[in-house]
């Protein structure tokens, strides 16, 4: 990681929300999304999920009809015992699991579902996406737990 960046990073993400919300709202979207997908490879090169995994500790995906027949059946079994072993529905309607961390991250913080994951774990943390830029509250959140998220946005807001 770079050092210098990501020192006291969730501190500083904490510090720094007003600026990130105020440069969503007030940034030119497509200026953005075109410098997104560099910004996005660039923190991957410099962050390994597995040493984080603060997304599988703490937060669930949305597990969608698609998600959930892929995994039921690459674990053996009926929907509705993946859903009554594994999911809960949350305030906003949507599955999510009973459970944080996610009853599929292994001690090595390696999914064991990895290839079958949701497709909210698959596009997270969206740093390549124009979720990023849409979806303000979203990556506001994100940037307090994620550092890929904390590393594009201050990319962003330093470079603007």
């Amino acid at each position: 990681m770079d050092s210098d960046l990501f020192k006291n990073w969730e501190k500083r993400s904490g510090q720094r929300q007003k600026v990130y919300k105020q440069f969503l709202q007030k940034t030119d979207k497509n200026t953005v999304l075109r410098q997104l997908p560099a910004l996005h490879e660039e923190a991957f090169e410099k962050i390994e999920c597995r040493q984080c995994a603060n997304c599988c500790r703490n937060y669930s995906p949305r597990f969608k009809t698609p998600d959930i027949k892929r995994i039921s059946r690459h674990l053996k079994l009926r929907e509705s015992e993946f859903i009554q072993k594994y999911l809960v529905v949350d305030e906003d309607g949507d599955f999510v699991t009973t459970s944080k961390p996610c009853p599929f991250l292994a001690a090595d913080n390696f999914c064991s579902i990895y290839d079958q994951r949701p497709s909210d774990c698959h596009r997270f943390p969206y740093t390549d996406e124009d979720v990023f830029i849409k979806r303000h509250q979203l990556t506001l959140k994100n940037s307090s737990f994620c550092p890929a998220v904390y590393f594009v946005l201050e990319r962003l807001v330093t470079e603007k």
